[in-house]
This record gives structure tokens, sequence and C-alpha cells, in this order.
């Protein structure tokens, strides 16, 4: 069983990674983007046959080791 993480920096907070590439796309002459957020995809494969269990426990993964739950938010997809 295969799950993915999605993690983002929470509203509010900056994210100058975004603006920087914000600005190479406006240097590129792609105009129109107004604002990017950068985040990151973590793709686990996991043991678990019981996908509600698995989600849970990276879950716990994500609040432990993978997110910074101060400044960034997470979501778990089972795929």
């Amino acid at each position: 069983m295969k799950a993915r993480v999605t993690i983002m920096l929470k509203d509010g907070v900056l994210d100058p990674q975004g603006e920087a590439i914000r600005h190479a796309l406006g240097g590129l002459g792609f105009s129109g983007v107004d604002g990017v957020r950068q985040g990151k995809v973590i793709e686990l494969d996991l043991a678990s046959a019981d996908a509600d269990a698995a989600k849970a426990e990276v879950a716990r993964m994500c609040e432990g080791l993978l997110a910074n739950t101060v400044i960034e938010k997470y979501a778990v997809e089972i795929v």
C-alpha cells in the first residue's frame, strides 16, 4: 500500500521559496502569476493492509517527523 503526504506552509506563513519562484516566472515572461506556495510531497510504501490504520500511522509520522506542524499543514492520501 502506498501513502502520499502533501506538506505545505500554513496560510499566513511567509514562503520565500514560493516568492523566488514567482519572481523567476515573471522574469521568464510568465505574467499573471500573483502568488506561489512551494511545498513537498512524500510517498511511502507501507506494509499495512488496512487503509484506515495506515492513514493513522502516517499521520503520526507527520506529527513526529515529516512535518513541522507549527508552520506546516499536511494531507495524507492512501493511493
